[in-house]
């Protein structure tokens, strides 16, 4: 099998993997539909838990950012064929992010992006192959930078945060399963003006993408970096960009390389690789 045919196998069993777990989730809601009264207590108190939670989060400290994501994104690189995570501390409590010092010898491929965003969906699922590839052969880092631009289009969830601050958790804990969470989460993209995955699913999403540790599910059900993700957030579509000439990020995805804006075709494989040549030079 060639490195492409592993690349969409691997992808492909990550859908299926998401898929299956949705399939699972919503046999369970049909099943507590059916238990009466008891159910509506249950019911009754899930609502009440839910409240306190969206309370809790609107209210909490920033708090540290996530660890492995000191420019507020995670980067990524390839070491001996694989795509590994470059690991460093977390932005402390009222501190700065601090910006990625890159690599002038390689392209540097660096992407912002809400994950309820359809167009981000459209470039992850046809670029990303591609991108993966050069960043295993040593040609290119990825800087991926998840935020929240679109929690008004999931009907008060909050979904753009939530999805936002559970990849923060995976960065956090269990940064190795990064890219798998972060392809998992488009693969099982919810479509704008629904509520999105609830937390134990994005806990099952996670999982499934090799973050079985314990920490991740509690960080996520806990939205621990909700208010980093405000924050974040809020630089990204306020302040300069760092690494580029852009004042600001005003449209998902912003893709960048080498401090170029990308601004082709999001599905149109040749026109991004022919950019990333012109401005990056490596892939």
């Amino acid at each position: 099998m060639s490195e492409d045919d592993r690349t969409t196998a691997g992808r492909d069993a990550a859908r299926e993997r998401a898929r299956a777990a949705r399939t699972r989730e919503q046999a369970r809601r049909r099943r507590n539909r059916t238990l009466g009264i008891g159910g509506v207590i249950v019911g009754g108190l899930a609502v009440a838990a839910v409240v306190t939670v969206v309370i809790a989060t609107s209210v909490q400290p920033a708090g540290p950012g996530p660890r492995n994501m000191a420019s507020d994104g995670i980067l990524l690189h390839g070491v001996d064929g694989e795509i590994v995570p470059v690991t460093t501390g977390a932005t402390p409590d009222g501190g700065s992010p601090t910006p990625t010092r890159q690599d002038d010898r390689v392209s540097n491929i660096t992407v912002y992006a809400d994950y309820m965003c359809p167009y981000c969906n459209q470039f992850e699922t046809s670029q990303m192959p591609q991108v993966e590839q050069w960043v295993e052969d040593g040609a290119a880092t990825l800087e991926l930078h998840p935020f929240s631009r679109l929690d008004r289009v999931s009907l008060g969830s909050r979904y753009s945060t939530r999805s936002a601050a559970a990849a923060a958790c995976v960065a956090d804990r269990d940064p190795d399963a990064f890219l798998a969470f972060n392809t998992a989460l488009y693969a099982d993209q919810p479509s704008e003006y629904t509520r999105g995955l609830s937390d134990d699913e994005l806990v099952s999403l996670a999982r499934k993408a090799g973050a079985t540790s314990g920490a991740v599910a509690s960080c996520i059900t806990g939205q621990r970096f909700a208010g980093w993700v405000g924050d974040a957030s809020d630089r990204v579509l306020t302040r300069a960009v760092p690494n580029s000439s852009l004042d600001r990020v005003t449209s998902t995805p912003t893709i960048i390389v080498n401090g170029a804006q990308y601004t082709g075709s999001l599905t149109d494989t040749d026109a991004f690789a022919a950019f990333v040549r012109r401005h990056g030079g490596a892939a």
